[in-house]
């Protein structure tokens, strides 16, 4: 898609380049807007249910801990499944519910780890995230196959941390943890192109450009989580 989309790019007047070019970035600063409130919701959430116990008991002391875990997993799949019947407005407020619910499964991290850590670790992955994010922005050259194989590493992440579940290793936790770090580093770049060429493809009609903005948020939003959540098992200093 990228060669198609440099293409006509090139191919555009200079006003109508131009004008592709401020609408362009007006869409990506919607997402990036849009994926930074919903990381912050997320924090805050997670911050304030950690401080009184009582929620924490309420939600991880009686079975309501497995609604609060599989809550965000419903979300996403109905978000994804149903976005082209939505209208923005829904989409949008869907996205916010999800940030909320995974505040409140993300919750325990406060508990896990020190508050220095997580600070320490949420500025790592702010640096690293911005860096890839912003190459993937500018990079001219295609990654579309580096996300076809990123998707297979993901799976295969995932198989593997579901066995550790019941072996316990800890050579094989902190590999799943390093790759889990270099899978959604390698994504942030892949995602934000996809992004950029979407745009392409929606500029003309305002509706599906809104809701492909909600997407593209979530889409950047899960792996700044999961970069975030990788590197804290690899650095963070449990309690």
């Amino acid at each position: 898609m990228s060669n198609n989309y440099d293409r006509d790019v090139y191919t555009r007047s200079g006003a109508q380049t131009a004008e592709f070019d401020a609408g362009l970035r007006a869409h990506m600063s919607r997402v990036y807007n849009m994926m930074a409130m919903g990381v912050g919701l997320t924090g805050v959430v997670a911050y304030f249910v950690a401080q009184s116990p009582a929620l924490i008991n309420a939600i991880y002391g009686t079975p309501l801990q497995w609604v609060v875990m599989l809550a965000p997993l419903g979300l996403v799949i109905y978000l994804s499944a149903r976005i082209h019947k939505m209208s923005a407005a829904s989409a949008q407020m869907f996205f916010w519910i999800y940030a909320g619910s995974l505040g409140l499964m993300l919750s325990t991290i406060f508990i896990i780890y020190p508050m220095v850590n997580v600070a320490r670790i949420f500025f790592i992955t702010t640096i690293m995230f911005g860096s890839l994010s912003l190459y993937g922005y500018v990079t001219k050259r295609s990654l579309s196959a580096m996300g076809s194989f990123l998707f297979m590493g993901l799976i295969g992440l995932l198989v593997a941390m579901v066995v550790n579940v019941f072996l316990q290793s800890p050579a094989l936790y902190f590999a799943t943890s390093a790759i889990g770090v270099l899978i959604f580093a390698g994504l942030t770049a892949w995602d934000t192109q996809k992004i950029k060429e979407t745009y392409f493809l929606v500029s003309h009609d305002g509706e599906t450009a809104s809701k492909a903005a909600t997407m593209g948020a979530l889409a950047l939003y899960l792996d700044f989580i999961n970069m975030f959540l990788f590197l804290l098992r690899l650095f963070g200093n449990r309690n």
